[in-house]
């Protein structure tokens, strides 16, 4: 199992949703940069579950720095964030040993792992590992910060409800700065929830898409080919459990464009060479144009749900039914949102130190 991405800067998880704690391990970062743990503190509580939209699952996910930070500064040696799991319900798991659920890493992680795999709440392959992610993201976040990058993610829809689309883009992201839930347009934020109560009373789940700017990434960062900004972004963010697909600037919306209507006209503005529209989603050839990133990323309904399901027994392989226990976030869209700023933010952060 590997655990590790990045380059120059590389992140590590490890533990599982019920085991002691979890975690990650950040390496690369240079010595003498801030770490604001009170930023920390609150991008964890972003990930958090939220009232009845989310997990009735109450977890503290209190951040311990344990190495690589000296009197508030990284030192340049490996930063190891650990956080405890404090309300684990093992019992609720017990049928999962051998009952694959539908949708989950159960069957895939049992065939790879030859059944050795933590089954518990999702084991490794858990959507709780991302808490590392969150808090080794914050300080990649604050890093791009004092460069002049931000990055801002809103829920583009949820349960069949749309936000509107990134506008102005600097003061867009500077208003979803901190936001529990996520929306553009203020508006829309309770026929979202809405849509989730709804689905969580029918025992059931939604998904939907998240929409991502990031403001002030300067030009000429990524390669041609393999190491694309675009390439290594996906790779990142396919990681985010729930992410299904990922789509750049105008993304599938170009295979219903002409090229006069695709193409993304120069202009010199004051000094600078920008771009008319930003179809590219700021970045040509593989590599960043100084225009705003835009992506968007598909997130699947929640695969834990309360009604009754088809699926095999592991043990013997004949087929069975499987109705889940304890307790589940009946959407996690609104949670998944930080993931994706932090995930960006490392791979950015790292682009920037190669």
């Amino acid at each position: 199992m590997k655990n590790t991405f990045g380059n120059n800067i590389a992140v590590t998880l490890f533990g599982e949703s019920h085991g002691a704690m979890i975690g990650a391990v950040l390496d690369g970062m240079p010595a003498g940069i801030p770490i604001d743990e009170d930023f920390i503190e609150r991008q964890m509580s972003l990930r958090k579950s939220v009232g009845a939209i989310s997990t009735a699952r109450k977890e503290a996910d209190k951040v311990k720095i344990v190495s690589g930070v000296f009197q508030g500064m990284t030192t340049g040696t490996p930063i190891t964030f650990i956080i405890e799991n404090q309300d684990t319900k093992s019992r609720d798991y017990g049928e999962l040993a051998y009952k694959a659920r539908p949708s989950h890493a159960d069957f895939s992680a049992n065939i790879k792992y030859k059944g050795f795999q933590d089954y518990r709440g999702g084991g490794h392959f858990s959507g709780r590992i991302t808490a590392g992610l969150v808090a080794a993201g914050s300080v990649a976040i604050s890093a791009l910060k004092s460069k002049g990058i931000t990055i801002g993610t809103h829920i583009l829809s949820c349960g069949g409800v749309q936000d509107r689309s990134f506008s102005d883009i600097q003061n867009d992201i500077i208003s979803l700065d901190g936001k529990e839930f996520a929306v553009l347009d203020s508006s829309k934020e309770d026929k979202m929830k809405s849509a989730i109560l709804q689905a969580k009373s029918e025992g059931d789940s939604v998904g939907g898409c998240l929409e991502t700017a990031v403001y002030g990434m300067p030009s000429g960062y990524g390669e041609p080919w393999f190491d694309t900004v675009e390439g290594l972004l996906a790779h990142a963010l396919f990681s985010v459990p729930a992410v299904k697909g990922v789509e750049f600037g105008a993304g599938f919306g170009y295979a219903e464009m002409r090229g006069s209507q695709a193409n993304d006209p120069f202009r010199n503005e004051n000094g600078k060479i920008v771009t008319f529209t930003n179809n590219c989603g700021g970045i040509l050839g593989g590599i960043t144009n100084g225009m705003p990133i835009i992506f968007r990323c598909a997130v699947k309904p929640t695969p834990s749900i309360y009604k009754e399901q088809q699926t095999i027994d592991m043990r013997t392989g004949e087929n069975t039914t499987l109705q889940i226990q304890g307790r589940h976030d009946p959407a996690i869209i609104h949670r998944a949102r930080v993931v994706v700023d932090s995930v960006t933010a490392l791979v950015l952060y790292d682009l920037l130190n190669s």
